[in-house]
């Protein structure tokens, strides 16, 4: 591989890093305007990772944010394996606020396709 492609492939990289710290930030945006309070956002275990989660009322949301061209695409981009890994990391979330482990458990997600538009928000996904 040439160092020109490496080059393109590490800015590519670095787009995808970007789009997806825009998309983050903008479900965030989202969901406090529908009245979430936001916990964490990218809560990382060795067991999986949650982009955000958040609470509204008696519910604790797990919510996975996909930035992709469709909803569509989006839709498809999120596989079983993944939707176990979100799982195992809420339960290693909860696992550490035992104060929430009452509260309802749902798994969300959120498809970005625009920068200017409101996300996709599809609740109780999985």
């Amino acid at each position: 591989m040439t160092k020109v492609s490496k080059n393109k492939l590490k800015r590519r990289r670095q787009l995808a890093v970007l789009k997806g710290a825009i998309a983050e930030s903008l479900a965030v945006f989202y969901l406090r305007l529908k009245g979430y309070r936001i916990l964490a956002r990218r809560f990382k275990r060795p067991v999986g990772e949650i982009d955000i989660i958040a609470c509204k009322g008696k519910t604790l949301v797990a919510a996975e944010v996909k930035s992709r061209a469709t909803v569509e695409e989006a839709l498809h981009s999120i596989h079983t394996k993944q939707r176990r890994r979100i799982s195992r990391a809420m339960e290693a979330f909860i696992a550490g606020h035992p104060d929430m482990d009452r509260l309802d458990i749902r798994f969300d997600v959120l498809l970005v396709t625009s920068f200017v538009k409101f996300p996709v928000h599809l609740e109780n996904a999985w």
